[in-house]
């Protein structure tokens, strides 16, 4: 096991309002930190720790609202689970890139660390809510708390976190966890973790249960389909049809994965999610 470096003390516990993103707090990290390769997703080439030309001297982008029809689409799908502003504001405490330039590697080294460590907590925190978990919510609630103590640290220690090795540790009580929750379902639940299920024909198909884990799941059509207490973490869903699909009780269900997926007002969401305004 990977040794990691003394935490603070736990920061009170994670809601899922402040793992959601507020691009008001932040220092536009995402539009800067990380690279991107023009393709169907964005419009141009982008190295990491350069700025999107589209980021104005506020942070803000100057396209935001035609994202989708200016070759963005990626970025509408993106979501950091609030890390953004947890490093903007608490790691940096303010001090941004721009007017604060030798915090620029460090903070945009940081930034993509923080963003894993903030998608463990929405999972966890997630699982915490599932009443059927409740054989590992201790075991849960200490990785929770772990969790939050290292988005504490100092951009440092952040930095030399071993992320993969902490994941992988708090990947095994997810896991434990979706196995309690869809228990009901022994015999007939469908295991297709991390299937190519690309283009698939799954119209009405009646998927409750299902482990559909890191499934590929782009451009299938799952109009109609039933949903409903299916494990659905690292689900590919880019262009997946949900239009009538019940999602209300999927779980590991991110916005992102909405975001990049086609559903319409008749879709059934979990009520912790929104409906994307491009539906």
């Amino acid at each position: 096991m990977s040794e990691h470096p003394e935490p603070a003390a736990p920061a009170p516990g994670a809601t899922r309002l402040a793992l959601v993103s507020d691009c008001g707090s932040c220092f536009g990290l995402c539009c800067v930190a990380l690279a991107y390769a023009k393709s169907a997703d964005f419009a141009i080439d982008k190295p990491a720790g350069k700025p999107c030309p589209n980021l104005q001297q506020d942070f803000r982008c100057g396209i935001h609202r035609e994202l989708r029809t200016s070759g963005f689409q990626g970025c509408t799908v993106y979501d950091c689970f609030g890390a953004g502003q947890k490093v903007s504001q608490q790691t940096f405490e303010g001090r941004d890139w721009r007017t604060a330039p030798e915090t620029a590697a460090s903070m945009f080294a940081v930034f993509p660390v923080m963003r894993q460590l903030h998608e463990l907590l929405w999972y966890v925190t997630e699982a915490l809510a599932l009443p059927k978990a409740g054989p590992v919510h201790a075991e849960l609630r200490a990785a929770l708390e772990e969790t939050e103590a290292f988005t504490a640290l100092a951009p440092e220690a952040l930095a030399g976190l071993d992320v993969p090795a902490h994941r992988g540790r708090v990947n095994q009580l997810l896991l434990r966890a979706s196995e309690l929750v869809r228990a009901d379902f022994k015999g007939r639940k469908k295991d297709r973790r991390g299937a190519d299920l690309m283009g698939a024909r799954l119209k009405g198909a009646d998927l409750r249960g299902a482990n559909l884990r890191g499934a590929f799941l782009i451009a299938a059509d799952l109009r109609g389909a039933d949903l409903r207490l299916a494990d659905l973490i690292g689900a590919d869903f880019r262009d997946a049809r949900l239009a009538g699909a019940d999602l209300t009780e999927a779980f590991f269900l991110t916005q992102a994965q909405l975001n990049a997926a086609k559903g319409d007002a008749t879709t059934k969401l979990p009520p912790s999610l929104t409906r994307p305004a491009h539906w």
